[in-house]
């Protein structure tokens, strides 16, 4: 299982980019949208001026229709504010949306993040500890041949027929 953690970890990682990207498209695909609806609306306003002041001519000249045109003018001006407003109500969810998502993104790649510190550590641990002691027994291993090599040159050659022996024993023991 310890062997598949970086696995895990990088198809993760690979998850959460993903993820990111598509937020970060799915925000930029918001704003042209924003702009189209921006866009719209300047030319609603632009169209729409001279359209009111058509109707203000009108009514000065035919006061008769006077209160059939208000009347007509109240109502777009309460269908423009509701789905004015109904437009304001699907922005604020879109982005509320947004901010959640990307609230979790952040959550989600501070998770991974915190699981590739945790995994390093862990193979720290478990890789470069049992390293390092295997690396020390073999010093001490080397320590304590050098040791006895040292005596037994100190000693010196007393007797050969011992000192060949031991060379041959020395010569087999490394």
């Amino acid at each position: 299982m310890e062997q598949w953690m970086p696995f895990f970890v990088v198809v993760t990682s690979l998850a959460i980019i993903l993820q990111a990207a598509i937020l970060v498209a799915m925000f930029i695909q918001i704003r042209r949208t924003a702009a189209r609806f921006e866009k719209a609306l300047a030319d609603f306003h632009t169209t729409v001026s001279p359209l009111i002041l058509r109707v203000q001519i009108l009514v000065d000249d035919v006061s008769p229709r006077i209160a059939d045109i208000v009347a007509d003018a109240s109502e777009i001006t309460r269908m423009a504010r509701g789905e004015a407003q109904r437009l304001d109500r699907i922005l604020s969810e879109a982005l509320e949306r947004l901010r959640m998502q990307l609230i979790h993104v952040d959550h989600i790649l501070t998770g991974a993040m915190e699981a590739v510190e945790e995994a390093g550590s862990h193979l720290r641990q478990t890789v470069w500890g049992p390293v390092v002691k295997a690396t020390a027994m073999i010093r001490g291993v080397q320590a304590g041949i050098d040791f006895f090599r040292n005596v037994r040159q100190r000693r010196g050659p007393v007797d050969t027929v011992e000192t060949s022996a031991e060379q041959q024993d020395e010569g087999m023991f490394i």
